[in-house]
């Protein structure tokens, strides 16, 4: 890999590396939220707050984790074409792939901005008291800016003629016959 494209997929590796620690530390987090099952069916005391902060902490783990899952090509996808190209094809194939996606992350992006500061402009709060709602909106531009980042340098190493770390090449395929048993 030449020296440019490995520096921009160590900027994506550090950067969706970082997104997917928090996200895994949102996923702990999540996790402690447990408790609030065992209050409400036993002690009859239901805390609600629990529950929100833990619908809140799956859209962080989900949006923190997207960044790392792009890098690593784990996504959801159709791969039936760019398996079956090779080349110039299957790269360009890639190449219209990942900008897709950042595509996509940009429009999230922008979208998510403009909700965060509509949120902020009205004013409006959670049900749990001193929270702005736009604290957790934050999450759709931080997820989004992210993942951008990731599939742009996934983008340039794919311009630069080079392979991005983690391209699949197909061997890794399960056997069709686990396939057909649902293993």
């Amino acid at each position: 890999m030449s020296p440019a494209a490995r520096a921009v997929s160590a900027v994506a590796a550090a950067v969706s590396r970082a997104a997917a620690a928090l996200g895994a530390v949102a996923t702990a987090l999540c996790r402690c939220s447990s408790p609030s099952r065992w209050w409400r069916a036993t002690a009859g005391l239901p805390q609600p707050w629990i529950d929100k902060t833990a619908g809140w902490l799956v859209v962080a783990l989900v949006l923190l984790a997207a960044p790392e899952a792009q890098r690593r090509f784990e996504h959801i996808g159709v791969d039936v074409l760019t398996n079956a190209l090779r080349g110039h094809a299957a790269r360009g194939a890639r190449l219209v792939s990942t900008l897709s996606v950042a595509l996509v992350a940009g429009i999230l992006l922008h979208a998510g901005l403009e909700t965060v500061a509509f949120s902020r402009m009205i004013g409006v709060m959670t049900e749990i008291d001193g929270v702005p709602v736009w604290w957790i909106q934050a999450l759709l531009p931080l997820g989004a800016a992210l993942l951008m980042v990731v599939a742009l340098a996934q983008s340039v190493v794919l311009a630069l003629g080079q392979e991005p770390d983690y391209l699949p090449d197909g061997a890794e395929e399960l056997p069709r016959d686990t396939l057909a048993r649902g293993e």
